[in-house]
């Protein structure tokens, strides 16, 4: 088959199908903006360290904002930024199952025509990466007519964004080139278990008993790397050495990635035990339609909230860590050091954390839509049964609700605990070490600059201990927020519902 026409029949398709391209696009458009806009805060040079530039500080004092200014923060804002690909990369993970009935069919009219599984295989890939390609490029033109545009400096001279510098071309044809590669790559990976015939899709499935609670195992190895940390840096400090450079940002890593994919994976396994008890203690038809939903496809709670339950976590872990601002800036108030004058900006900080965690709550509520609507119009023949033999249309609408609100509202709780138990685990309670000093004399001598220091010493206090408060409200706003975008997802859902349970929808096949 030439590559022309390999093209012609990756972009060919229904509605839903371009619907799907075009969503895909947006998604890879949205990652690249992220990814470029991560690479060009660490593609910040760090000028030399002279008299001139703040006493031998190395900032970059062309900037107007503190988190591009100073060396030491600009790998965390990179990394922050680069979090922000979690819920984008779902939602693009959603977008490619959107339409997967209709798409079977065509692959398997495509078999039927004479197309060999190699060749339907490889029009499945082409689409996803010709899809992504052309988000690639939209969202690298965004980017760099953004940076035209944004270039302004104020009265100072100084830059708002880091405008005035670019990633260098490797990493620029990095990104470009290796998002739609793993696209394609997750296509190809994503085909391995599905055999396409003549006559329809057939997916393989091994699993014939329920999860289990390993991601258990992932989610206290993460907590056992983040409080790690602290006790590895205190090793090396009573060597009197430094610890590698890759080795905390290691542990910080890998813990964040098992106890994320912890949370994510566990949540089949929620689904999996809430469905079996809504099957034992459920009396309604709607609680029970939801059960068997529930405990025949547990690991789609995973695939649908991993977005989702990614964002509560970061934003449960950003909340930890304010806590511990606002405690070590009481502490400094107390003993007149540590983050003394600087806890303001900490805060300003985190404030940004907070804005950028909400972006990525409102990704993950697009990713919940696209799936909530797919999910109705992939079953929507089954659902037209049902209400073609006298099941009320209001009790498939509390099904889906309940398939919905049953597993999220523990796998939140789950994603908010484990999001603070990281916080807690790196930050631990400010402690600080007080003195005092004491002027065995007469209040003459002592007020007598002369002779004060003859009569004047210095008493160890007790340490100073300022626990940090649980965030509670935070955390409640977090949780409730996020609740209540899986109940405005299962309400755009419940819009698709009566289109999807008409009687003609029982002749579709």
């Amino acid at each position: 088959m030439r590559p022309s026409t390999l093209v012609r029949l990756a972009l060919a398709g229904t509605r839903t199908d371009t619907a799907r391209v075009a969503l895909t696009a947006l998604s890879a458009a949205l990652a690249t903006l992220v990814a470029l806009a991560a690479f060009t805060v660490l593609a910040i040079p760090t000028p030399p360290a002279t008299d001139g530039n703040g006493n031998g500080s190395r900032w970059s004092h062309q900037y107007a904002n503190q988190l591009l200014v100073e060396p030491g923060l600009r790998g965390g804002t990179a990394f922050a930024l680069l979090l922000l690909m979690i819920p984008v990369l779902a939602l693009a993970g959603q977008c490619a199952r959107l339409g997967a009935p209709a798409r079977d069919r065509r692959l398997a009219a495509f078999r039927l025509a004479g197309a060999t599984p190699g060749q339907v295989t490889r029009i499945a890939v082409l689409e996803a990466g010709l899809a992504s390609l052309l988000g690639t490029l939209a969202g690298a033109s965004v980017h760099f007519v953004g940076r035209e545009l944004l270039d302004r400096p104020d009265a100072r001279g100084r830059l708002v964004l880091p405008t005035d510098v670019l990633p260098t071309p490797g990493v620029l044809v990095a990104v470009l080139a290796g998002l739609p590669v793993v696209a394609a790559l997750a296509t190809a990976l994503m085909l391995r278990r599905v055999s396409t015939t003549p006559f329809g899709v057939l997916r393989t499935h091994r699993r014939e008993r329920g999860p289990r609670p390993w991601a258990g195992v992932l989610i206290g190895a993460g907590l056992a790397a983040f409080v790690a940390v602290e006790p590895v840096t205190r090793l090396y400090d009573r060597r009197d050495t430094d610890p590698p450079s890759w080795l905390v940002p290691a542990l910080l890593v890998s813990g964040g990635l098992a106890a994320m994919i912890g949370v994510v994976v566990g949540t089949g396994w929620i689904s999996w035990t809430v469905g079996r008890m809504l099957h034992r203690y459920a009396r309604g038809p709607a609680a029970l339609l939801a059960a068997r939903r529930l405990t025949a496809d547990p690991w789609a709670g995973s695939r649908t909230f991993a977005a989702l339950l990614a964002a509560v976590l970061l934003g449960a872990g950003a909340a930890g860590l304010r806590e511990y601002f606002v405690a070590a800036g009481e502490l400094s108030r107390r003993t007149g050091g540590g983050l003394a004058g600087d806890d303001g900006f900490y805060l300003r900080t985190m404030d940004l954390v907070d804005l950028a965690v909400a972006v990525a709550m409102l990704v993950a509520a697009g990713g919940l839509v696209v799936a909530m609507v797919e999910g109705i119009t992939a079953r929507r023949r089954a659902y037209a049964a049902l209400v073609a033999t006298g099941v009320p249309r209001p009790t498939l609408g509390r099904s889906i609700a309940w398939q919905s609100l049953a597993p999220a509202v523990p796998a939140v709780a789950v994603a908010l605990a484990v999001g603070l138990l990281l916080a807690r685990g790196l930050f631990r309670t400010p402690t600080a070490e007080h003195y005092n000093e004491v002027c065995d004399a007469t209040a003459q001598l002592c007020a007598d600059p002369a002779t004060r220091a003859r009569h004047t010493r210095v008493v160890a206090m007790p340490d100073v201990t300022v626990p940090p408060d649980v965030p509670l409200e935070q955390l409640a706003l977090l949780g409730a927020g996020a609740l209540a975008g899986v109940l405005a997802t299962v309400g755009v859902g419940l819009l698709f519902l009566r289109a999807s349970t008409a009687v003609e929808e029982l002749r579709v096949t």
